[in-house]
């Protein structure tokens, strides 16, 4: 199983594993989509943006990408943080699966960096740690999620009501799922 040691370059953009290097510039990026991001994440207290919590985080999903567990990548476009996107709950054995999660900057919407960066990320998912499927999934109404993995390939396999805790209330989701069509067998 392979996971980057360095980077995942992409035409415009580059995709590093967490580092707790990376603390205050992740604390830039947090604060700065605070207000626009709330309404899709779980709901954050004010020491959730603090940069002693955030390099606790970081050194956390570090050692989780270390052990296996978890690919978290932080997506840089000029030298600056605009998004991320985390493969979560890796199960080996007959499953070979992860969950997938990201996030992009308001300032960067609309510009297809996030289609780039997971089309790259999904490919070292599936091609060097030889993942058989990604799981993603998404509020009904985020539209721009529900496109984004379709033009990925994800495909819908059900809802699921009160699926999680987002901006303080129960939320229904949208299951898609991604298969890899060169896993081994």
């Amino acid at each position: 199983m392979t996971f980057p040691a360095t980077a995942i370059s992409t035409d415009r953009l580059l995709l590093l594993p967490v580092h707790p290097s990376h603390a205050r510039a992740l604390q830039a990026y947090l604060l700065e989509n605070r207000e626009f991001l709330k309404p899709w994440e779980p709901s954050r207290d004010d020491a959730f943006f603090e940069l002693e919590a955030i390099t606790e985080r970081l050194e956390t999903m570090a050692e989780k990408n270390a052990s296996g567990e978890a690919l978290h990548l932080l997506i840089f476009s000029q030298d600056k943080i605009i998004g991320a996107c985390n493969f979560s709950n890796i199960v080996r054995g007959a499953f070979q699966a992860c969950h997938l999660g990201y996030a992009l900057a308001e300032s960067a919407q609309g510009q297809g960096l996030m289609h780039e960066a997971l089309t790259a990320a999904i490919a070292h998912v599936f091609d060097a740690m030889q993942l058989h499927r990604i799981m993603a999934n998404y509020r009904p109404e985020n539209e721009r999620s529900a496109r984004l993995l379709a033009r990925l390939g994800f495909e819908q396999e059900g809802e699921a009501r009160a699926y999680l805790k987002i901006n303080g209330v129960w939320a229904d989701h949208v299951l898609t799922a991604l298969i890899n069509p060169t896993a081994p067998s």
